[in-house]
């Protein structure tokens, strides 16, 4: 995903000129989650949404101009929140170590800032990365959607230059979070003229769902946790795919598609396991 050459990137990059950068973030990135709890998963996503579009090099963060639509009001990011927590981190940056530190990097801190506060592993980031200045709204049709099929995610995945071990592992980020109706009604109604519900779908989930988002639905917070212990880090979300409890369509295809079945059940049987391979997989991110 990074849009420059590994060998620039340094985990001591800020050790000379700015020595209590990482300090600094994850305070701020503590207080933020304890006075909003939604905060961890937002970060991450935001982490995934920003690297996938032109590398990890926050165009995520730039504000549409009348000439230009930016990457944070294409479609997939209107969703996205909590810019306020980077904000709030560079500032303080700025007051510490002026004109030091970039955006990228403290997206890239506070992304595994959020997951080791939410109990998962800890990895060291590589820093160095430079802001991008670039941000077309339109370029976030490459991000991958809720509704994609293996062939799609593996070949999503593959333009970042990520594996199909490192695909699923990076979709365990999504034992963090929530999702609107939106992102997983067509799974519960017409789905195909053979089948009103998805098929891979467990039963009682479906009903659960259908429950939750109404044919009519008009309640624009209405949604599903993605896995059943959402604000902790672990590895539930790969024990609910086996379940047949995954909330998107691409979720639950990482069970159901023999190239990435034995990935997902290994991660559900070990937590160790998926922790190590998150950790590797987000260093290549």
């Amino acid at each position: 995903m990074a849009s420059q050459s590994k060998a620039s990137l340094n985990s001591n990059y800020y050790h000379q000129t700015c020595p209590q950068a990482e300090k600094i973030i994850l305070q701020t990135v503590y207080n933020a989650s304890m006075h909003d709890s939604k905060v961890p998963a937002r970060i991450l996503r935001m982490f995934f949404h920003d690297c996938f579009i032109r590398g990890c090099d926050a165009s995520l963060l730039l504000d549409s101009t009348p000439g230009n639509q930016a990457e944070k009001d294409g479609p997939p990011n209107i969703s996205v929140r909590s810019f306020y927590v980077i904000d709030d981190a560079k500032a303080k940056l700025e007051m510490a170590c002026p004109r030091t530190v970039s955006c990228a990097d403290i997206i890239g801190i506070a992304a595994r800032d959020v997951v080791t506060l939410s109990g998962g592993p800890y990895w060291n980031v590589l820093k160095g990365r430079k802001d991008g200045r670039v941000s077309r709204a339109n370029e976030t049709i490459n991000l991958p959607a809720p509704t994609f099929n293996v062939s799609q995610l593996i070949q999503s995945f593959a333009k970042r230059g990520l594996g199909v071990k490192e695909l699923v592992a990076l979709s365990g980020g999504h034992t963090l979070g929530f999702s609107h109706c939106s992102s997983f009604e067509s799974r519960l109604r017409n789905f195909t003229s053979l089948h009103d519900v998805d098929p891979s779908m467990n039963n009682e989930f479906a009903q659960k769902l259908r429950k939750k988002c109404p044919k009519s639905n008009r309640d624009r917070t209405a949604g599903e946790l993605l896995d059943s212990t959402s604000s902790t880090f672990d590895n539930d979300y790969y024990k609910q795919l086996v379940a047949g409890k995954g909330v998107f369509g691409s979720d639950q295809a990482l069970f159901s598609d023999y190239r990435t079945r034995w990935i997902v059940e290994s991660f559900a049987k070990d937590q160790s396991l998926f922790f190590k391979d998150f950790a590797a997989s987000m260093e290549n991110a």
